[in-house]
């Protein structure tokens, strides 16, 4: 089990769904939290409910991730407040619903930006100062959908297909640092990432669903761990672990499926 409580913890997309409930996490062993999304009200209250629940400092900082200079403002903010960030929460990103063609290419586009450069140019900046200081890791939230491709949803399988290769890829480099990357995939999970991404899935997405919560908690507890990978819920790694072994064309027509798109 990793060392907590005098940590700095930096989260991502902290103002609801996972990110919010991993700052929760976090901020139940004591660690000193950086909260960064766009909603800078939602962010304040949830900064204001972690210090009365906890007695721990909590700073907000409002920025949007899909602007490409976000990640070196904020580490400039880090360094002018003489913080050194321990563990980067991957957690912001998005999707949307429907077919490449028909959707906005500058939503699209966005989502590179928030899904994957991003969260690569923040572990650029703040990684190294881990492995300088042989503490620390990176937590980052990729989903189920990072094991097969995702017709309706191509782009943000995609993405997510980068966030789990590169955090596989990134704990083998980190052996023996004392350092540690963790992916956690959880599949579809209670939080307004949906509505969001403009859609609509099919009701077994609904029945499926596992809250923010309890996902929150499994990925915590992995990364604790030290584990490079961790699929949240036994409904999810089942699925995960079949598309190995089923034909790719099947699994390209189960998700065109499941992701509700109309022929």
């Amino acid at each position: 089990m990793k060392s907590a409580g005098t940590e700095t913890v930096l989260v991502t997309g902290a103002s609801s769904g996972i990110g919010l409930e991993l700052a929760r996490c976090f901020a139940a062993e004591g660690c000193r939290l950086i909260l960064v999304a766009r909603k800078g009200i939602a962010l304040e209250a949830l900064a204001s409910e972690l210090r009365k629940a906890h007695k721990i400092q909590a700073q907000v900082f409002t920025a949007d991730l899909a602007q490409p200079d976000t990640p070196n403002r904020l580490l400039a903010h880090l360094q002018s407040a003489g913080i050194k960030v321990d563990v980067l929460v991957n957690n912001a990103g998005f999707g949307a619903q429907g077919r490449f063609a028909e959707l906005p290419l500058g939503r699209q586009l966005d989502m590179l930006q928030v899904n994957v450069t991003a969260l690569t140019h923040l572990t650029g900046l703040l990684l190294p100062g881990m492995i300088e200081r042989h503490r620390g890791g990176l937590l980052n939230v990729a989903s189920t959908a990072a094991f097969q491709p995702g017709p309706g949803m191509a782009v943000y399988y995609a993405t997510k297909a980068f966030v789990l290769s590169f955090t596989e890829a990134l704990a083998e480099e980190l052996a023996g640092t004392d350092v540690t990357a963790t992916a956690v995939c959880p599949g579809p999970t209670t939080t307004n990432f949906g509505q969001a991404a403009g859609g609509k899935f099919k009701p077994i997405a609904r029945k499926v669903s596992m809250s923010a919560a309890s996902v929150a908690r499994l990925g915590h507890r992995a990364f604790r761990s030290g584990r490079a990978v961790a699929i949240t819920g036994v409904r999810n790694k089942l699925p995960a672990f079949a598309v190995r072994l089923t034909p790719r064309s099947w699994v390209r027509k189960i998700a065109r499926r499941f992701n509700a798109l109309a022929d």
